[in-house]
């Protein structure tokens, strides 16, 4: 399991703050020093006075470890003994305070820190001068209001840092959300491309074989013509893979260079390999088409013509591009037997169900699902009109941009 590198809840700030509380104890500690030699340097207690403060200084100053029980031990011994000994190094629980609170748990940090404040009054009402009531009110309120900052601004740290840690986890999330959607929609679309362009050439190929081996005794030349053709498909389908391996882009887009040029030799090649035949229509001026929306279009018309020349039973089909104004529209009809377009959904998702018996396996009805996703994509729509005995038309509408 990963651990979040804002578990340990590492304040980035805490170094700093920590370096001038230091050197604001060794300040104090080093007045206090000053103060009690100008007027206590001939008292017996001096030398302990001193070698004391050198000692509280050095291991002060050794603070790495600070959150080791028998460090702060040490260091607050060392200052209330010093207190108690000379009361002027009583200004030395600022920062000391600000140690004990950083060092431990609210619930133990607190009590000690009203034992250093007691230590404070106690010292400050021995100093000569007489009772000075403020002594009484003034450290108790410095060390709650230092308390109550502090507490304050370490929990207010502290939901910073879940609040942080939650923003990433949940970016993580959604990034992890984002990539898996992705990886479905790449699937999808590789999928759908398979389908139009691989999948329909294997079909027509096995259909091309399967007949020619049933002639092969009786018609040679024909079951030959139909090896050759299905030797032309397999190329052609070869071109479509290394298609995929560059850009998915359909290699008859590629190499007739317009979508016009390309549905046009698709008729050619249709009516050429299958006998069906396929007239190519162009009506209106070509307008400028995005590359992604000449593809699907013909991919649409690829997926059309298969589904009329393996269920449809036609002898006739045309391919139509007309440019709308704002949108171009690609109209596929055939003369075949027909559909009720209402079961077809029920029967092989989307695929000409009615027209007669599917391929063995049910390795088709990815048809129409396919061309509804490529358009969806496009912002285009798909409309299918068909009957049974009337012949089919499927139509796909793709917007203009800029029209």
């Amino acid at each position: 399991m990963m651990r979040h590198p804002l578990s340990r809840a590492v304040d980035p700030d805490a170094g700093w703050l920590t370096v001038v509380m230091r050197l604001a104890f060794l300040l104090l500690l080093g007045t206090s020093l000053a103060r009690y030699l100008t007027h206590h340097l001939s008292s017996p207690l001096t030398p302990w006075v001193v070698g004391l403060s050198l000692a509280l200084a050095v291991g002060h100053l050794s603070g790495l470890s600070e959150r080791r029980p028998a460090w702060l031990a040490a260091v607050l011994t060392s200052w209330a003994v010093l207190v108690l000994m000379a009361p002027s190094f009583a200004w030395c629980a600022i920062p000391l305070v600000y140690t004990v609170l950083r060092s431990l748990p609210p619930r133990a940090a607190i009590p000690l820190v009203t034992v250093l404040t007691v230590l404070v009054v106690v010292s400050e009402l021995r100093l000569p001068g007489g009772f000075d009531p403020t002594m009484l009110l003034l450290p108790p309120a410095v060390a709650a209001l230092a308390t109550a900052v502090f507490l304050y601004m370490q929990r207010q740290g502290a939901r910073q840092r879940k609040l942080i840690i939650d923003l990433i986890r949940t970016r993580r999330e959604l990034a992890a959300v984002e990539r898996r959607q992705g990886a479905l929609a790449e699937r999808e679309r590789l999928s759908v491309e398979i389908h139009d362009t691989l999948a329909q050439g294997l079909s027509s190929q096995q259909m091309l074989l399967q007949a020619a081996d049933r002639t092969w005794e009786q018609d040679p030349a024909a079951a030959r013509g139909h090896v050759r053709t299905a030797a032309a498909i397999a190329a052609r389908n070869l071109a479509e893979a290394r298609r995929f391996v560059h850009d998915l882009a359909p290699a008859d887009l590629a190499e007739q260079g317009t979508l016009e040029a390309a549905l046009a030799a698709l008729a050619d090649r249709e009516a050429a390999e299958s006998g069906l035949a396929v007239r190519f229509h162009l009506d209106g001026a070509p307008a400028p088409m995005p590359a992604a929306a000449q593809s699907a279009l013909l991919r649409i018309a690829q997926g059309a013509l298969a589904n009329t020349r393996e269920h449809a039973r036609a002898e006739h089909a045309s391919i139509t591009l007309s440019y709308l104004g704002d949108q171009a529209v690609l109209d596929v009809a055939d003369d075949g037997c027909g559909f009720a377009p209402g079961r077809a959904g029920r029967a092989g998702h989307g695929e000409r169900g009615e027209r007669g018996e599917r391929p063995a396996g049910g390795s088709r009805g990815h048809g129409l699902p396919a061309m509804r996703a490529r358009l969806r994509q496009l912002g285009g729509t798909l409309t299918i009109e068909s009957a049974p005995g009337e012949g089919t038309v499927v139509s796909a509408a793709i917007p203009l941009e800029g029209r």
